[in-house]
């Protein structure tokens, strides 16, 4: 049963939102679509970490969409206006400069904020976070050969900067507290492959928890929590980020650790759905399940948001995948590569890592291999069987282990 969402507001102009007001129109919509985002246009994030020093990064590069294709598909974009009231039982979202905007369907795609440390000299003007492209922007201005740049936080966003840093002949040195991050995502065996790049291509490596940043001789030392001191020029904290709840704990939409939705990305308040980093989705058990914070997984849930509001038939869930650039290779990985399972390696210039649980693949991670990460995600879906000896040998092709089980 279809339904006419009318008025639709969109609060956050990222991948998710941005995503669910291009698939209304695909599917469509012929209401209002209000796109509200403080940020200066809708854009894309992943490059803020890989490219802010190619000589072509630009904010009209990355940007999803000007303003004549917007214009095009009729979405009013506010952009560099806030949110700061929903109104849920009225349908109504009030704006930073006075306006009220109504609304029959609200979407919050508020998407997070960078996490910080609370410690102290955590708000020292040589600490930096990166997560818009001002912050890209301001950090690209800041880092000439030869700058020192600590980077506290060594997962995927840390990384990849450091990656970045170094092209531009900066000294990087990567903090984190754990010996070998990624481990939860891409499991020990390529996590520690990718961790002992970072030595391989210059890059100093520490583990260690950060307790202080503390003005130094000549720009700010991080204190590690065994005394050991750090000298950086600059120091950008890359822990991850936190959801930007506040809209919805004020309009009295249900909250714990994001804004939690159902299968249909319908919040506690009616006709007030949630997507993108912003969300958490309670499953049909009604246990909270852990927020998605991939690029896919945002772009997937603007577009189910989407039908959802439509009422259209959900689009079914898929093994999840994510990518990352770091030291000229691109990575690749679908499904889980931890928990319960036998790891299989297969041997190469990179490892390709697979997880085999009970006679079917369950998670694959590969180094520029596109084709191969593509066939493994279609075994998961699928539940094709496979064996752990066809998946360590290099002559056998995962498509043509698809092919076989036609």
């Amino acid at each position: 049963m279809t339904r006419d969402a009318g008025r639709v507001v969109i609060v956050g102009g990222g991948l998710a939102g941005y995503s669910a007001a291009d698939t209304l129109r695909a599917l469509g919509h012929s209401g209002a679509i209000t796109i509200v985002d403080p940020e200066p246009a809708a854009y894309d994030r992943p490059p803020l970490s890989k490219d802010l020093f190619r000589a072509d990064f630009s904010l009209e590069k990355i940007a999803f969409a000007d303003a004549a294709a917007l214009a095009a598909k009729a979405i009013d974009a506010r952009f560099g206006r806030a949110a700061v009231a929903v109104d849920a039982q009225a349908r109504t979202v009030t704006l930073d400069d006075g306006d009220v905007i109504p609304a029959d369907t609200i979407l919050l795609a508020t998407g997070g904020r960078p996490r910080t440390l609370p410690i102290p000299g955590g708000d020292l003007p040589q600490v930096r976070v990166l997560r818009t492209f001002a912050d890209a922007v301001a950090l690209r201005e800041s880092v000439t050969a030869g700058t020192r740049v600590a980077v506290v936080g060594a997962g995927l966003i840390g990384a990849e900067l450091a990656s970045a840093l170094q092209t531009a002949g900066a000294e990087v040195t990567l903090i984190d507290p754990v010996e070998t991050p990624l481990v939860p995502a891409v499991g020990e065996h390529m996590a520690g492959h990718l961790h002992g790049m970072h030595t391989a291509k210059g890059l100093t490596t520490i583990q260690g928890l950060t307790a202080a940043f503390e003005p130094g001789e000549d720009g700010v030392d991080v204190v590690l929590d065994g005394g050991r001191r750090i000298a950086a020029d600059l120091v950008v904290v890359g822990i991850g980020i936190v959801p930007n709840t506040e809209l919805a704990e004020a309009a009295g939409i249900d909250v714990d650790g994001g804004v939690i939705v159902d299968a249909r990305h319908r919040t506690s308040a009616d006709g007030v759905y949630a997507a993108g980093d912003v969300c958490r989705r309670r499953d049909d058990e009604g246990a909270l399940l852990r927020r998605a914070e991939h690029w896919e997984s945002a772009q997937l849930d603007g577009q189910r948001a989407a039908r959802d509001m439509l009422g259209q038939e959900p689009i079914s869930d898929g093994a999840a995948w994510f990518w990352s650039d770091r030291h000229g290779i691109h990575l690749e990985a679908t499904g889980r590569l931890t928990g319960a399972g036998q790891v299989v390696i297969r041997p190469g210039d990179h490892p390709t890592v697979f997880l085999v649980d009970d006679g079917a693949l369950v998670g694959a991670a590969a180094i520029d291999d596109t084709m191969t990460i593509r066939a493994a995600r279609r075994l998961i879906d699928q539940r094709i069987p496979v064996t752990a000896a066809e998946l360590a040998d290099p002559s056998v092709g995962l498509r043509g282990l698809l092919r076989a089980a036609r």
